[in-house]
């Protein structure tokens, strides 16, 4: 079993901050930061742990923010000296995160100089959420920053719904604020920074799909092959749900003179084995059809309707005349994000957006 994510803050890992936060602050209660740090710490989940961490940094650090984040900077990595880093800095965020706002500037500059040694995506966004048009103003700035975690932060910090952060309702209804700064970003060199910009343009689309397909579409032509991956990453949750413009965006239309069968191998799947199954498609038209094939499980919910779930197979270009066969096995095993019920499942198959063909299945769950 892997290590449950809560045991990256750990007493050890307390200690190291302290001797660290010490290290640069003679006045730094050592061991009171440790001793309400860990006090109960391991009854916690992660992110109540950073949180207990926080509360020690809010009860040993000066009150006086300037003073505390005077103290924070001087403790980040610095020739040779390890200094605070890694998960060291979750609770730091949050610290930042709650009084930082109050010294606006000075907040953001200590999260820019923290996220080369952990990302400040978390701390970021309570300065958004204040005053978003003055905070967009700083980060805009940052896109031409010599540090690719800089750069990166722009685009992943003001992300509208960025997993386990606060959501930014204001970017959610509108977005238009910091499609600049993605623009300036889709180019970068950096693959890291590329597929942030390309994750918050996917975080935009399931909120305003239209707006991204025709944001797409404008900056596809001519793109470099780094741009369009990055623009086909971006269209991933549009081209799952099959929109128009998405699909024409990568040259998908509709599928036309084309004949989709499907073709289960087992009807009937014991959970934690898998559904084997076999498409075939065929282009009875005269010109060449490029086909984008997914397929959706549409899983029982525990009311016993469907739900459906997309799944990526296989693109391909379809000659005039032209069958293609296509094999693939779907595990129906335990994972952590659903839960699984018995009785009938389908399976439908997805030709550029479109379902083409479907069956149901049987899924049995163990006695």
């Amino acid at each position: 079993m892997p290590e449950p994510l809560k045991n990256l803050l750990h007493e050890t890992l307390v200690g190291d901050m302290a001797d660290r936060i010490a290290a640069n602050a003679p006045a730094f209660d050592r061991s009171r930061f440790v001793a309400l740090a860990t006090n109960g710490l391991g009854a916690l989940e992660l992110m109540e742990r950073s949180a207990l961490i926080r509360d020690a940094l809010y009860a040993t650090l000066p009150d006086d923010f300037t003073k505390a984040a005077a103290i924070l900077k001087a403790s980040l990595p610095a020739s040779g000296n390890p200094g605070l880093r890694g998960w060291m800095l979750l609770p730091v965020n949050q610290f930042i995160a709650a009084r930082g706002p109050d010294h606006f500037d000075l907040g953001l500059d200590l999260l820019k100089a923290l996220t080369p040694h952990f990302t400040a995506e978390f701390g970021i966004r309570q300065f958004i959420h204040r005053d978003q048009q003055r905070a967009l103003a700083i980060i805009s700035a940052w896109v031409g920053d010599p540090d690719q975690h800089v750069r990166r932060l722009a685009s992943e910090g003001t992300r509208p719904r960025l997993p386990w952060a606060m959501r930014l309702p204001q970017l959610v209804k509108d977005p238009a604020p910091i499609l600049p700064i993605l623009t300036a970003l889709i180019d970068d060199p950096e693959d890291y920074v590329r597929r942030s910009v390309a994750n918050s343009l996917n975080d935009i689309a399931k909120d305003h799909p239209d707006l991204i397909a025709t944001f797409i579409a404008g900056h596809i032509e001519t793109a470099s092959l780094e741009r369009r991956r990055l623009l086909k990453h971006a269209s991933r949750t549009l081209l799952k749900k099959g929109h128009a413009q998405a699909l024409a965006n990568f040259g998908f239309g509709a599928a036309t003179a084309l004949t989709c069968k499907l073709r289960l191998l087992n009807g009937e799947v014991a959970f934690g084995e898998g559904l084997d199954f076999e498409i075939r498609v065929n282009n009875a038209g005269e010109t060449a059809q490029s086909l984008m094939i997914d397929y959706a499980i549409h899983h029982v919910k525990a009311d016993g309707s469907l739900s459906p779930k997309v799944f990526k197979c296989k693109t391909i270009m379809l000659a005039p005349g032209q069958s293609h066969t296509i094999e693939r096995r779907h595990a129906m095993r335990p994972i952590t994000t659903r839960r699984y019920y018995p009785g009938e499942h389908r399976i439908a198959i997805l030709v550029n957006g479109a379902e083409s063909a479907s069956q149901s299945f049987l899924l049995v769950m163990p006695d």
